[in-house]
């Protein structure tokens, strides 16, 4: 596995490669842009999750020194969150096999049958977690996971993001009093 600097580059590129493609689309928020990223093809690439663990633990690792939090999991909603939050998961395991994060996932309903449980995986009431998200926008989906979240009992830490679009997202998260690390903004991706 490359150094840091290295894994932060060559994940770029593969991004590019990818994920970010020109045109007119219309987002999930309804909006329309001349840029769409699609992360799930880097994310559920096999280069592009070792790349996407090793970069994410390092933001993870710089938002607990920012923060002072010490959170046990890490989790978004489903779809684009699980790869991602999957990969810092088994990154935290390969460098400190006695303290990794665990990954859990937030579903957009409750499951109607079996436990209805709405937060599955590893995490409980009172866990202090990180929310995590591929890509933030409008910060939608990643505000309906830390509401989710909030109402089965977790604190959230703070937001980890693949890539921060630069479109309100971030600010719009960040009223709610949580502070958001993205892995790449928009300028420095396309820089």
């Amino acid at each position: 596995m490359p150094d840091s600097t290295d894994a932060r580059a060559t994940l770029r590129e593969l991004l590019l490669k990818k994920s970010v493609m020109r045109g007119d689309f219309t987002l999930a928020s309804g909006a329309k842009s001349d840029l769409y990223v699609d992360c799930r093809l880097t994310t559920l690439d096999a280069q592009g999750a070792a790349l996407i663990g090793k970069v994410m633990l390092d933001v993870l690792k710089e938002a607990k020194a920012a923060t002072g939090a010490q959170p046990v999991g890490i989790g978004g909603l489903t779809m684009g969150a699980d790869p991602v939050a999957l990969a810092i998961a088994m990154a935290s395991h390969n460098a400190d096999p006695a303290h990794p994060i665990h990954a859990f996932s937030v579903r957009k309903e409750a499951k109607k049958h079996g436990r209805q449980k709405l937060v599955e995986g590893n995490f409980k009431a009172g866990d202090s977690v990180v929310v995590v998200d591929d890509v933030i926008t409008t910060g939608g989906s990643t505000i309906k996971a830390i509401e989710s979240i909030e109402a089965e009992g977790g604190k959230i830490a703070f937001i980890l993001v693949l890539l921060d679009r630069e479109e309100g997202g971030r600010a719009n998260i960040e009223k709610l009093g949580h502070k958001v690390f993205p892995a790449f903004t928009r300028t420095t991706l396309l820089a």
